[in-house]
């Protein structure tokens, strides 16, 4: 039985949502919904918090999660990739506690909708492929597919963006788009031996999509989205927690 590793993702920046991680969404800390997901999925070994703020640290303790270390300062900037976070949580449990894992799921406290049976399907679905990772996805808003959309030259001349065809030749019927995808930051799992590669990554060679439906692969980046869970989660037929 492979041993998974959840890793709740929660630095103390944020510009888009000041202190999003845990401002109340429906009366509850944003960061609570995650790690009460994970934990209600039954999936972990462990279930760790990697974050450099000590109320988000708190407030992921009292949540019932881990927080075996403080994240260094320098990997806790607004660019500060997925990547060297992962491999430092990776690295500090196997160093300090001996614990090594098969596979890491990076689960972000933006993606509150995310429920236990996703976690569940897409450890599933990564054992049955043998993939080296997966990925949750979305569909976009038919107005915002690739084939709809342009790129503007130097001279403000507008042009197909996928094919640098005239805007003539755009799509224009909503059904004769082919199905398009967006990764939506619910769900990131992969093998714990991709840190190792001579490339290290968070996906290998060959990544699976997990489909999410709609609302639940909603991410939480701006005022507007945070508005948009809110109505999800207020409404009649909200989510389960």
């Amino acid at each position: 039985m492979a041993k998974v590793l959840g890793v709740v993702t929660a630095r103390g920046g944020s510009k888009g949502v000041p202190g999003k991680n845990l401002k109340l969404l429906a009366g509850k800390p944003l960061i609570a919904y995650t790690i009460d997901a994970a934990r209600a999925s039954g999936v972990f070994d462990r279930l760790i918090l990697s974050t450099d703020d000590d109320a988000i640290a708190d407030a992921g303790r009292r949540c019932g999660c881990e927080v075996p270390f403080v994240r260094p300062a320098e990997l806790a900037r607004d660019e500060t990739p997925h990547l060297p976070v992962l491999q430092h949580a990776v690295g500090w449990l196997e160093t300090h506690d001996g614990y090594r894992c098969d596979l890491v799921m990076i689960l972000q406290p933006t993606s509150p909708l995310r429920q236990p049976h996703h976690i569940r399907e897409a450890v599933d679905l990564i054992a049955r492929t043998g993939a080296d990772s997966v990925v949750s996805v979305s569909a976009p808003p038919a107005h915002y597919h690739p084939l709809r959309m342009l790129r503007i030259d130097a001279a403000g001349a507008a042009t197909l963006f996928v094919t640098g065809e005239p805007v003539r030749r755009r799509v224009n019927r909503r059904q004769d788009l082919p199905d398009a995808w967006v990764m939506n930051g619910a769900i990131y799992l992969f093998r714990r031996s991709l840190l190792d590669a001579a490339d290290p990554s968070l996906y290998g060679d060959r990544s699976v999509a997990y489909v999410m439906p709609a609302p639940y692969g909603l991410s939480i980046d701006t005022a507007e989205d945070w508005a948009d869970a809110e109505r999800v989660v207020a409404a009649p037929q909200a989510p389960a927690p």
